[in-house]
């Protein structure tokens, strides 16, 4: 079972960690910092590096129940110490990117109650879709100057766990339209924007709102006639 180090620090940007299985085209560690992807948020990238050599990790992901660092080249041996290096500045937008979702996925809830039917990011960018009947240029910029609002605000952001019980009697934790939340899980990890926003997530996020900067709202679309998008854009 690798350790997630992520998990309780998103800020960190190096590690160590010791190589115990490997797979035709990656290795599995007994700990790693590196994001492996899920709930919209892409996995992280980066090196590993041992001996002087460094290994390029191109992908992280799942693979049969493990967790495996995909390798573009030659594999370290099982056994190999090595220090992981996360690409820095792509996490960090990422994690901007994604508070930024929970910031505007918190105003739209507070405000009109509508949940989540779909969303995705990439370093800078994302999408989110909610279950509204209307989407107008008028809204856009309302959740916009909202949002924005909130940034400012300097919430903020917690990180913490419920066991799975205590989770189940709080439904607002889940904001999707599907309940995507395994019945295996027993203890549920969370991400409290203070003063707005309380959901489950398993992905990283910055320390307080501020750190996101000014965002901006660049598209929206109807999806369907309960389905409406917004795109978003973090300004430089």
């Amino acid at each position: 079972m690798t350790e997630l180090l992520f998990h309780e620090d998103s800020y960190l940007k190096e590690f160590e960690a010791t190589v115990v299985e490997t797979t035709e085209d990656g290795v599995v560690l007994d700990s790693t910092a590196f994001y492996i992807g899920g709930g919209g948020q892409p996995f992280d990238t980066g090196v590993l590096a041992s001996g002087g050599q460094e290994y390029p990790v191109t992908r992280v992901g799942r693979s049969d129940g493990k967790i495996v660092h995909r390798i573009d080249g030659p594999l370290p041996d099982v056994g190999t110490a090595v220090t992981g290096r996360i690409d820095w500045e792509r996490r960090y937008l990422l994690m901007r990117t994604h508070t930024a979702l929970h910031i505007l996925c918190g105003v739209v809830w507070r405000d009109y109650g509508a949940k989540v039917t779909g969303g995705d990011m990439q370093p800078g960018t994302a999408r989110m879709d909610f279950e509204l009947e209307n989407m107008t240029a008028e809204f856009a910029h309302e959740m916009e100057a909202k949002a924005n609002a909130e940034i400012a605000a300097g919430r903020p952001v917690h990180v913490g766990n419920l066991v799975r019980a205590e989770a189940d009697q709080h439904p607002d934790l889940i904001r999707t339209k599907v309940n995507l939340l395994p019945p295996s899980i027993a203890e549920v990890r969370t991400i409290d924007i203070s003063g707005l926003d309380l959901q489950a997530d398993g992905g990283t996020h910055v320390a307080n709102t501020v750190e996101v900067g000014r965002i901006r709202v660049v598209g929206h679309e109807s999806k369907g006639r309960i389905n409406k998008r917004l795109r978003i854009a973090l300004e430089e």
